[in-house]
């Protein structure tokens, strides 16, 4: 069955009324938003201070991450013997702004590096031979690696007997084993995720790619000038790596955003202008949906090299001709991803896929796209999806995680059938012997089915219940300064009951526009993607799930409805 709008069971957060009080007092915030922050996990008074105050918030100090001291010693070293210094990026969106973190950072020391990032179909995945290949043609002796590196054994070791040093500097996790976390030989490795320390507030664990090249930059140089002009890069990775935007995440995505709504990067005002986009107030929404795409399509169906000219280009002309050449780009990526999009829900519907995972594979998928199809699938039917390029008997591809399913344990779970596999939670990639696919289909499905045994019926997380008369221009205002909003800190959903539907009327292809009515208070309320729930308003009155915003054209307020139903009164 596909999914739609919101649909399942609904399931109120309550919190204990004198607590909610504590928060709200602590925080300055009404009782929902207070409820918010809770649900959140935002609840001690350090975590509320670090949550309302991170665009002003410094940044943690970045020697607390291990391995970094050791990182900067061997890039001093390098530095000062006049050492040839090549950066190992990555081709998606993350790791080209993490390389041009660490490319402006080594500029400012007086260095000029070199770079590399692979071509997704000719080198694959993050530090590999490639990239070795490149470092020994421009007779480089350091290596530093971004948003990779964490599981390259093989081209770690071939690094070491050329006599390189390889930093690696990653935010992926690590390859466990019977005996735990197993590592790769490396000169050092900076990774969050093998951190010794807790990091609350700022939850350095939880950081991009980007966010830690940052970090490097950050304990290099001590320069908070320039840490603060690269956030608009890390902000960028941040978003487009959808890791949680708490912590150290939600200053460097307050503070990045700013900057980008500023438009000082001439890169990236080049690809706002592309987009069309205007220098108003600025959110991650729209990161996600017309810069990210935008930065990420030369590495899905083209070269990426150029971009990280893009990102740290000082000529507006160089910046507009690429932006343009990626705008062109990403059409053309948007065309395929729709044909394989369409294929791939035709493989499903014609095998079915139970209540557990969808594997879907084909030899002539385009494999820049695979990614954004299973998350695709993954929205459109629920539950974990895998879309996979059979070339030469095997199979490679992505995978993007439903709710809370943790992908990554899932392939844990595959693991004797995979060649190969990495990435965390949310997102991976893998690769398997096609003659192994539906194997690995029905073991991928049992782990889902048996994640999500308890939660049989799908349900919808409502941060609070309020009365229409709490929705006020005040109360939208609060609501937005819990932004950015993203991974671990989801847009609010509140909800009301017994609502009176005044009238509602089907618009554009396939939206309602409804207009509400509580104790003498009338909203206008849009429901994208819902007109067949209009037999539902016939009723008379719905309870409805909403966000409350503002419409600026006439300085109103909307409610966004994201799940209605008939009340029972």
């Amino acid at each position: 069955m596909r999914a739609g709008h919101k649909k399942g069971r609904w399931v109120v957060n309550t919190t204990n009324g004198e607590y909610i009080s504590y928060v709200s007092r602590l925080s300055g915030l009404s009782r929902a938003c207070s409820q918010v922050l809770i649900n959140r996990g935002i609840k001690t008074e350090e975590q509320i201070r670090f949550f309302r105050n991170a665009h002003k918030s410094s940044l943690s100090d970045p020697f607390v991450i291990d391995g970094i001291d050791c990182a900067v010693a061997r890039i001093k070293r390098a530095i000062r013997n006049r050492e040839k210094i090549l950066i190992s990026g990555d081709y998606d969106a993350d790791g080209l702004t993490a390389t041009a973190i660490v490319l402006e950072g080594l500029r400012r020391m007086g260095v000029e590096p070199y770079y590399f990032i692979p071509h997704r179909l000719q080198d694959g995945y993050g530090f590999g031979p490639s990239a070795l290949s490149a470092a020994l043609r421009c007779d480089a002796t350091l290596i530093i690696t971004v948003d990779s590196g964490i599981t390259s054994f093989e081209t770690l070791r071939d690094a070491m007997r050329y006599g390189l040093d390889v930093i690696v500097t990653d935010h992926h996790e690590p390859l466990t084993g019977l005996e735990g976390i197993v590592l790769p030989e490396a000169f050092c490795i900076v990774n969050p995720k093998l951190m010794s320390q807790c990091t609350e507030p700022y939850n350095l664990y939880a950081l991009s790619g980007a966010g830690v090249a940052l970090k490097l930059v950050q304990a290099l140089t001590g320069d908070k000038a320039l840490v603060e002009s690269l956030m608009d890069l890390a902000a960028i990775g941040t978003s487009a790596d959808v890791v949680s935007v708490l912590g150290e995440n939600r200053v460097i995505l307050n503070r990045g955003l700013k900057l980008i709504q500023e438009g000082n990067r001439l890169g990236i005002r080049a690809l706002k202008d592309a987009a069309g986009l205007s220098n108003g107030y600025f959110k991650n929404s729209l990161l996600y949906y017309a810069i990210n795409p935008r930065i990420n399509a030369p590495g899905r169906i083209d070269d990426p090299y150029k971009v990280v000219r893009l990102l740290t280009t000082t000529s507006l002309a160089e910046a507009s001709e690429i932006a343009q050449w990626m705008g062109e780009l990403n059409t053309k990526r948007q065309r395929i991803e729709e044909t394989v999009f369409q294929e791939a829900i035709q493989q499903v519907e014609r095998g079915g896929i139970g209540d557990g995972a969808i594997v879907v594979a084909s030899g002539h998928w385009h494999l820049g796209v695979v990614g954004i199809v299973a998350s695709r699938l993954v929205e459109l039917y629920g539950v974990p999806s895998f879309v996979l390029v059979i070339e030469e008997g095997i199979a490679k591809g992505s995978g993007r995680s439903c709710g809370e399913f943790d992908l990554l344990e899932g392939l844990r779970s595959c693991a004797p059938l995979l060649e190969r596999f990495g990435g965390h939670k949310q997102a991976a990639g893998l690769s398997i012997k096609a003659e192994l696919l539906d194997l690995f289909r029905a073991e991928i499905s049992k782990f889902a089915r048996q994640s999500f045994r308890q939660e049989e019926v799908p349900t919808i997380t409502v941060d609070a219940l309020i009365g229409l008369g709490e929705v006020t221009h005040e109360f939208v205002e609060e609501i937005n300064t819990l932004g950015p909003f993203g991974h671990c800190n989801h847009e609010p959903l509140f909800g009301s009951k017994a609502l009176e539907v005044v009238d509602s009327r089907i618009v554009g292809d396939n939206h309602l526009r409804i207009n509400v009515r509580q104790n003498g208070k009338v909203f206008n309320c849009i429901a994208f993607d819902m007109a067949d729930m209009e037999q539902v308003l016939s009723g008379g009155f719905i309870d409805a799930l909403y966000l409350p915003t503002v419409n600026k054209q006439y300085n109103n307020i909307q409610l966004q409805i994201k799940a209605c139903r008939a009340s029972v009164r």
